[in-house]
């Protein structure tokens, strides 16, 4: 099982996964392959937290925590093997996501009392920020 297959199923609640297009990282993808698990048209990384925040803003040149609150404002479609997604507003291709995990809460209910909540926040080339959360586990 890889660290991605892990974190899907919810049993790296410590760590963040991102998703880097390879066009978005414009000839890194082979370095950063070394570092996580290549993907269709991108890579995707599992770091613990901290690291991956890090990693995020060193990538994107964006806060982390900052750029899931803007992206909460819009839904759309983000695979849930996190290797991209479709846009609300276009047809184009995602760049980057940010994704991590929430213990399941069956007080706060709905999703969170189902089992443990994967966020993933997304941003496509069209400029576009959004954002889709579903059990960890759940298939698409």
């Amino acid at each position: 099982m890889t660290k991605r297959d892990e974190f899907l199923a919810g049993e790296r609640p410590e760590d963040v996964a991102l998703y880097l297009a390879d066009s978005f990282v414009d000839g890194e993808g082979d370095g950063l392959a070394s570092h996580g698990e290549s993907v269709g048209d991108g890579t995707v990384l599992v770091v613990e937290g901290e690291q991956g925040r890090s990693v995020f803003e060193t990538a994107t040149g964006m806060d982390a925590m900052g750029f899931a609150k803007q992206a909460m404002d819009a839904e759309g479609d983000i695979a849930r093997d996190l290797s991209g997604g479709t846009c609300p507003d276009c047809e184009g291709a995602v760049q980057f996501v940010f994704a991590f995990a929430e213990a399941q809460n069956e007080e706060v209910g709905g999703l969170y009392a189902e089992g443990d909540v994967i966020h993933a926040y997304a941003y496509c080339d069209c400029g576009t920020s959004f954002s889709d959360k579903w059990v960890a586990g759940e298939s698409a």
